[in-house]
């Protein structure tokens, strides 16, 4: 009767099923946008476009989204 039971049990270890073990990182590993060295490169560019004209105005933006997307409001 033992030996039946040995077989029942691995037969129901067999059909377990577990999730490995995950270990997640909490810290925090971004940077301050700010201090990144692309940020003024991309300010600068976006203030001489602005001052190229190569901007759109803000209504503009907001017409052609209305346009494209009615039911926003």
């Amino acid at each position: 009767m033992s030996d039946n039971s040995n077989k029942n049990d691995k037969k129901l270890d067999l059909n377990k099923v577990e999730e490995p073990i995950t270990e997640y990182s909490t810290e925090k590993t971004y940077v301050n946008i700010e201090d990144h060295p692309l940020f003024a490169k991309v300010i600068e560019k976006s203030k001489k476009d602005l001052k190229e004209g190569k901007g759109i105005p803000h209504e503009v933006v907001m017409k052609n989204i209305k346009e494209k997307y009615p039911f926003l409001k």
